[in-house]
């Protein structure tokens, strides 16, 4: 017996269209929130490897009897609090120890040590000395510094009589680095390597010099600060012309807070980093992180520009066609490291061939390879590799089950917008394959930045750009940034400014490096 067919009303099927909606909308949201909560999790990892895993880029093998940090503190059990109690007492103010005070404000105790310099007079040493007789002596006091201590210099100045005519000369005051300043070069140059190179904060050498017994204003060190770095100015401007000269120059920018911007909050700001083929670094500071920043800067240079992937790099080199672009692999590869969860097998083919480009460069590195040899090996042996690695990445961008929210989506996305520019490498020996050259000198403003935190004023960053520019050129070039700063401290207000590029600490090692002027601690 044939049944008729079940009949639905217009109504029915419009009920179960709508439940249809709602169970694909259901779905999709469901997948929007796995999605989120794999994108989570994924940033909880970083965190966590930020926090306690390793910095290292290196793919290290892995140790399964030693435990990481995290799962130290994971598994350690909590403490319970000890229980406290409040004590009140009164304290008598300690009474100040007697001083050995200066007629320039300058203070220090009896356990400082003091070297004494005599400065004999003119007139007990010419063809007339019998005629004068030392009847006294004067003192003048100038703090001074060697690495890690503190001294005091006592210049012993004679104060002479002629006999005939009983008229009394004295020997004059050392002359200083600037006007009315009772601090020694050694001083100076000693404040800046101490908070520039091992970023320790003025207040905190403030308490040093008192911990040595040792008083002086913290305005007093700012002030000395601030009068170095405009002295210094010219010679840090002088480096960046020079960076500015090169053939192939790197180029990144890293965060620092200047100034105030409202109540409790301080302005961000940007140090733009310059790394020339000489091996010379020069900072500036800007306000913002616009290209606008720095295009003055590279409208008349020519040559190959090595950045990283901001995309503010790349309009300029759009706009100045005189610029060849090219990019850092390491920033490529760390889109990859982020895929390693979402992708295992995917991400350990990416890291294995980029591994494998870098095992040439190692290869480079040894041989110690210059120029067409240079540019030979890689084309020989980078140059499939890199090939390789493209046509693996054109196979990945065809993958239908991959998403956008995937890590290893953004990776390829990332590196399939920059595949011109990490291949300019391969045909200039003179461009590095990446900008860890760059981001190792750079790291002054970071280190600085956990230690003083901040800069009062945008002068102050100014400042910064001054003296990690001249410092972290020192180091590049193999120089000891106290001595240099003694030297050229005291060279720079003789020097002829139009042979302002001498002072440049490149050519300084070359001209003044064998025989640099010393200060009277030294001599």
């Amino acid at each position: 017996m044939n049944l008729p067919a079940p009949t639905i009303s217009p109504s029915s099927l419009q009920l179960l269209q709508q439940m249809q909606a709602l169970l694909v909308e259901r779905d999709q949201k469901l997948v929007e929130r796995d999605q989120k909560i794999a994108s989570l999790e994924q940033q909880l990892a970083w965190f966590k490897q930020q926090l306690f895993g390793e910095k290292s880029e290196k793919r290290l093998i892995e140790n399964p009897d030693q435990l990481s940090l995290g799962e130290i503190l994971q598994d350690k059990p909590e403490e319970q609090e000890a229980p406290t109690e409040t004590i009140t007492y009164e304290r008598r103010k300690k009474s100040r120890p007697e001083d050995c005070v200066t007629d320039q404000g300058l203070r220090f105790t009896d356990d400082v040590p003091v070297e004494l310099i005599p400065m004999p007079a003119v007139e007990m040493q010419g063809e007339d000395a019998d005629q004068y007789e030392v009847i006294d002596y004067k003192y003048t006091y100038r703090p001074a510094q060697r690495p890690a201590s503190y001294v005091i210099l006592k210049y012993q100045r004679e104060v002479v009589r002629h006999k005939p005519s009983q008229t009394l000369t004295t020997v004059a005051a050392p002359s200083g680095l600037f006007d009315r300043s009772f601090a020694d070069v050694s001083f100076i140059a000693g404040l800046l390597v101490e908070k520039y190179r091992f970023h320790a904060p003025l207040y905190r050498q403030h308490q040093k010099l008192e911990s040595s017994g040792i008083t002086i204003s913290r305005g007093t060190l700012t002030h000395l600060e601030q009068r170095a770095g405009d002295l210094l100015k010219p010679i840090a401007d002088e480096v960046l012309n020079s960076c500015l000269e090169s053939g192939v120059l790197a180029l990144d920018e890293t965060p620092g807070k200047a100034g105030r911007k409202s109540k409790g909050k301080m302005q961000k700001g940007y140090f733009w980093c310059f790394y020339g083929d000489q091996d010379e670094m020069a900072f500036t500071f800007s306000t913002s992180r616009s290209g606008r920043v720095v295009e003055p800067y590279l409208k008349e240079f020519e040559g190959t520009l090595l950045t990283d992937g901001y995309p503010e790099y790349d309009r300029l080199c759009v706009k100045y066609p005189q610029i060849t672009h090219a990019q850092c692999w390491t920033h490529s590869r760390r889109y990859f490291v982020k895929s390693q969860d979402a992708e295992p097998e995917a991400t350990k083919e990416a890291l294995d061939c980029i591994g494998a480009i870098y095992k040439v460069e190692d290869e480079i590195r040894k041989a110690e390879l210059q120029g067409e040899e240079k540019r030979e090996y890689r084309q020989q042996k980078a140059k499939p590799l890199v090939d390789q690695f493209f046509n693996w990445h054109e196979k990945q961008l065809q993958r239908l089950d991959l998403v956008k929210s995937n890590p290893l989506s953004k990776a390829l996305g990332y590196v399939n917008k920059r595949e011109k520019e990490l291949r300019v490498y391969l045909d200039d020996p003179n461009v590095a394959i990446d900008t860890n050259h760059l981001e190792r000198g750079l790291r002054c403003i970071p280190m600085g930045r956990k230690n003083w935190m901040f800069c009062w004023t945008e002068e102050g960053a100014d400042n910064v750009a001054v003296f990690q520019t001249l410092i972290v050129s020192c180091l590049l070039a193999g120089i000891d940034p106290y001595k240099y700063f003694v030297d050229v401290l005291q060279r720079i207000s003789l020097h002829p400014a139009r042979d302002i590029r001498e002072l440049i600490p490149r050519i300084w090692k070359e001209k003044f490096g064998a025989n640099p002027l010393k200060s009277d601690l030294d001599k």
